[in-house]
Order: structure tokens, then sequence, then C-alpha cells
């Protein structure tokens, strides 16, 4: 039996219920309760303070509408990975072959909504000749009004007009890379805002780039001096505004690549700075170099390849003999970090990567050569495998370029650029059975008579060693410079996409082609056309610019989608299949030094700027007056 009081509160309630109607007073009371509730929400959306516009209500709107019922449909399944039925993505090896030892697939099918998604830029509002509408005419270095920068004898402005060349046909094959440039940035904006690189055919953030699925956005910052040169102001904006409010390292427990984030980040963002003047390129500049620092804590000085932004603690990669360091990575960080100093008065940077030449002077070299590894505990070379493709590349190219840099006057890189390369032409450098130059790796003392696609690079590096001092070497260098450019070339001719491979090889039945399935693909990579642009530069043979327009026909015709630009996995195919991701140096380097390619010789010319190994130009010393050296500090403390 109930208590009293539950059974009387039950039969109060049921009354309640049960009534059909309210009283007055309490009809009264509920209607006041809805309009006070009405009376709330209607100031709260119109007059409460907007942090961002007067027009949010309006925007969020047009995003909804623009949005269609495609909001409430899911997103595409990820596209399959592998290549020709390996599981090897060459994407995650971190652009060097040796990373298949510790990379084997994906790092995950993590979909990425991007955070923020701007209108793209409707094609037909830049008109028939493809121009956007009203002048680009902002000063590289951003003067008042009717003022000019000199920078030698030439006044660069950067607009739809800079840099024209006299003839019709080389402005319009000019403005078909220009194109090229926004319908890559269009997409990855529409798509991949704010996450490192687009995956064009799943139309969704590439979550495993050389930089995660972390909000880092490489494709930005890779991609902005490739807009301000090319005068695409608005959309150099909208990446400068990003950074601005969006761009952090803080607080991410995440290993990166001090190379690559040396080279994409610090060497973009100066570049930059070097083209506007904008002190929030050189602040941004400093922030990330300073994430980078820890890693050159070691015996010897010599930096560890990876860095954790949250802690700081560094490692080396475990496959590479020993876990030593690589040369490419480690000597591949002068350019920035002089250039930093110079600019910001630190000389922190300078110390450091003036501490990892004296080491290497030092070492004694097997042969002349350096070999791709180094202890930095010991200051011992490891395994002897050489290169002028992956892991030791860049690090001959910063050694002349470096000297260029100062203006001439560090000529000890000049002299140790000039002792490194004999040996790699007596040792490395052979002529095929039909005439082909090509640099082959070498391992221990037995030539592997394969070149990677990122040894293409050496044919300008030639050049430009041949043409910036004579010595008993200039004509043997020139002679290699032609003649590597013209074997890369050979590798895309044979090509039935027109693209060349990853690596190829050259024996008595084969020149210049690949031979393993890890060797077919082509990653929209740009060291081929870097050669061209250089020796155009230098030479203004009219087959550079030729084989130039070749590649840009041929990117079209089998890299193109509706929605950016993908890597093939295998360019000996008719009809190649696509691996899905457009990667941010598409944007930094390929499209860049096309664009040079079809640009007058005054526009960044060679001898007032030097390019860092990702294609962002730096000011040369004493002779670009955009270097903007800062008042040196008092050194700092070990």
């Amino acid at each position: 039996m109930l208590p009293t009081y539950s059974r009387s509160t039950t039969t109060q309630t049921t009354s309640f219920f049960s009534r059909k109607s309210f009283r007055n007073s309490e009809k009264l009371l509920i209607i006041l309760v809805l309009l006070t509730f009405c009376f709330v929400c209607f100031c709260g959306f119109f007059f409460l303070p907007d942090n961002f516009s007067s027009n949010r209500v309006l925007n969020v709107y047009k995003q909804l509408q623009k949005a269609g019922p495609e909001i409430f449909i899911p997103a595409p399944p990820i596209a399959q990975q592998g290549f020709n039925g390996a599981d090897v993505d060459p994407h995650l090896i971190d652009d060097r072959e040796k990373l298949a030892a510790k990379i084997q697939g994906e790092l995950g099918d993590i979909i990425d909504r991007p955070e923020i998604h701007r209108e793209e830029k409707s094609d037909k509002a830049l008109g028939e000749s493809g121009q956007q509408e009203g002048p680009l005419d902002g000063s590289i270095n951003q003067l008042p009004s009717g003022s000019d920068e000199k920078i030698g004898t030439t006044t660069l402005k950067f607009g739809p007009e800079s840099g024209q060349d006299s003839d019709a046909t080389i402005r319009q094959k000019r403005e078909t890379v220009k194109q090229m440039m926004l319908h890559a940035w269009n997409n990855y904006k529409q798509f991949a805002w704010g996450k490192n690189e687009l995956r064009p055919i799943s139309k969704r953030a590439h979550s495993g780039s050389v930089f995660g699925a972390f909000d880092f956005g490489a494709t930005i910052i890779d991609g902005l001096d490739t807009l301000y040169m090319m005068g695409l102001q608005e959309e150099f904006e909208e990446g400068k505004e990003w950074l601005a409010r969006k761009f952090s390292f803080d607080n991410v427990s995440v290993d990166i690549s001090v190379f690559e984030t040396n080279i994409r980040f610090v060497g973009g963002l100066l570049s930059c700075y070097a083209l506007t003047g904008d002190p929030i390129f050189k602040d941004k500049a400093v922030y990330v170099a300073d994430k980078l620092l820890p890693a050159f804590q070691t015996p010897t000085g010599i930096p560890l390849a990876l860095v954790n932004l949250k802690t700081g603690a560094s490692k080396n990669y475990g496959w590479a003999s020993g876990g030593s360091s690589i040369l490419s990575e480690f000597g591949t960080l002068h350019l920035e970090f002089m250039y930093l100093s110079d600019i910001t008065g630190n000389p922190i940077y300078r110390e450091r990567v003036q501490n990892v030449r004296q080491v290497l002077k030092e070492l004694e070299k097997p042969k002349g050569l350096y070999p791709n590894y180094l202890n930095p505990k010991t200051g011992k070379w490891g395994q002897y495998h050489m290169s002028l493709g992956a892991l030791g590349d860049s690090y001959f190219e910063y050694l002349l370029k470096a000297w260029i840099q100062s203006g001439r006057v560090d000529q000890e890189a000049r002299i140790m650029f000039d002792e490194a390369m004999p040996p790699i032409i007596e040792h490395m450098v052979r002529k095929s059975h039909g005439g082909l130059i090509y640099v082959s790796d070498m391992k221990f003392d037995r030539l592997e008579h394969k070149m990677d696609h990122l040894a293409c690079f050496a044919g300008g590096l030639f050049g430009l060693g041949s043409q910036t001092l004579s010595n008993e070497w200039s004509t043997k260098y020139m002679e290699i410079a032609h003649g590597l450019t013209n074997t890369c070339h050979e590798s895309y001719i044979r090509t039935p996409t027109k693209l060349g491979p990853e690596s190829f090889r050259f024996s008595e039945a084969v020149e210049a082609k690949a031979l393993k399935t890890s060797e077919k693909y082509y990653i929209l990579r740009p060291e081929t056309f870097e050669s061209y642009f250089i020796m155009w530069r230098l030479t203004h043979q009219q087959k550079y610019r030729d084989w130039g327009w070749e590649a840009v026909q041929a990117l079209e015709k089998h890299c193109r989608t509706p929605n950016g630009y993908s890597g093939l996995k295998n360019v000996y195919m008719e009809e190649p299949q696509k691996d899905d991701v457009q990667q941010s140096f598409f944007l930094a380097e390929t499209l860049k030094y096309l664009y040079l390619l079809f640009s007058d010789d005054s526009f960044i010319p060679l001898d007032e700027w030097v390019f860092n190994t990702e294609a962002h130009p730096l000011p040369i010393k004493g002779i670009n007056s955009l270097y903007r050296a800062a008042p040196m500090t008092t050194p700092s403390q070990p």
C-alpha cells in the first residue's frame, strides 16, 4: 500500500493534465514567456557584437546556398593506394627512396574537412585574356605611392604586365602557366584550405603528406611567393591573412623534418619578406627557425633529422646507416640561416650552419667524395654511398649558392664547391653508349648506372658553376650542364606521357629508362624544369623553352584534373593512373620555374637573386637592395 502523500500527489498531477484548457492567468503567463524568449533571440541575433564582419549572417547563408544538398552527402571514398600493385607510396618516403624501408603505406585515411571554405574565384571573372580585372601593381618593396624600388639597374614590379617577354607567343605560354597556378590554388583553397596538401581526385586534404594531417598550411606558405611573382595579389593576401591568423606550430607534439621545414617554411617566408618587406614574414621565419634549433644540440653540432615541435626532442631516422644524419638534409640549411641572421641581427643561425661547414671541411673525403651519411655523435662517415641525387643533391647546390648569395665574398664556399665537383666528374659522371651524359649513384666503389630525377637539377647547377666564375673547370662544367639537361629531357620524351620517371637507368640495352615499377612514377617534380630555366637564362638556346612548353602540355594532358593537379603512378602507360596528390612543391617550384622560363631575363634576374632548393628566391647581398641587412648583435653564447 502506497503512502498517503504519494497517492495525493499522483491524484493532483493527473487532475492537472486532464484539464482541457488553462486558466486565463496561466495563458497570459505562457504568452509572456514566449514573447520574452523571442525578444532575447531577436536581440542576440541582430544586436550582439560580430567578431568577424557585419555581414556574417548573410555570408553563412551564402555558404549554405553554395553547398546546397551536397552538405548532407558523405565525402567521396579515398583513392586506392599503391603504385601498380605495390604497397609503397612514394609520397610517404619524404622524397627520399631510402624512406621506403621505414614507411610502407599511408598514414591513415583521416578525412579532414578544411576549417575555412573560401569562395572560389570564377575563371570567367578573369576575362578572355585570363588576367584579373584591374591592375595588380604591388611594388615588391611596398613603397609609398609613386615610388619604385631599384634593384641594381632594374625596377621590378609585380603585376599582370611585369616581366612580360616581347614575343606575344611567349606571353601566351606564360599566361597558361599562370592559369595553371590559379587552378591549383583555387582548388586547394576550396577543398583543403589550411591543411598541408590537396587530394584533387578525392577532393580533400592529403593527411599522409610529409607534414602529416596537422593544419600547417604547407601549400599556402610554399606557394605564396609564386602568387606574388605572378601578380595574383588577391590570392596572395588570402594566404597572408591565414598566416597571420591561423599558422602555428605551438602545442603540437609531432616530429617534423628539419630539412623540409627549413626549405619550404623558412625559405618561403624569407622569400616573401625579401619581395614585400612586410615584417610578418620575417617574424614567422624566426618563429619556425627557432623550433628547429634544438636539432643542433649534438656533440658535433651536426643537426639531427627530426625535431619534436612541442618538446624539442630530436632524433635521426633509424634506417640511415646506424642513425646517421643525411648530407643533403644537414647541408641544406646555409642559405636560409645565413640570411636570417643578416636580417635579424641575431648571429645564432649563422653560427649553427658555419659550424656544420667547418665539420665537413675538416673531414677526410674518400676519393674526394662526400658520402651521404655522417654520424652526428662521432663525426665519422657512415656507409660510403655517394649521390648527386637523393640524399646528397642539395648540399653541393648550397656550396655554390652560398658563394653567390654572399655577393661572392664567401670564398670558402666556392673553393669547397670546386673541390667537390672534379671527383664527382671523375668517378660518377658517365656517358652512355648512345652518347647521353648522366651522373650515377655510387655505393662503395660500384656505380649503379642509375640517375634520379632529383639529380636533374644538376644541369642548372653545373651551368651556374660555369658562368659565375671563369676558371679551369668552366668549359667542362658547361659541357656537363648541357649534357645532363639533355639526358633528363630524353627521360621525358621516351615515355608515352612525355613526363619523366622518378629514376632511370643506363646499360647496353637500356638508356634513360626506368626498369623497376617503383621507379616509374612522376609526382609533379620540378628539377628538370629548373635546369631548363637556368640553361635558358644562361644560353638563350631556344630548345630549352621548347622543352618547357612540351612539359606544360604534358602536365595539362595527363596531370590536370577538374580539381587540381595529380602525380602519375606509371609514366610509361598511355592512360596512367593518377596518384591523387597535389604536392606543395608543384606550386612552389614546378609552376614557378615554368613561369620564369617564359619571362623576360630582367624578371628575378640571376645576378640579383639566388633560389633555394625549394625555388624560393633570396636576394644577393651587396647587389640587391632588398637584402635588408640589420645591425648584428653580440655573438650568442654556446
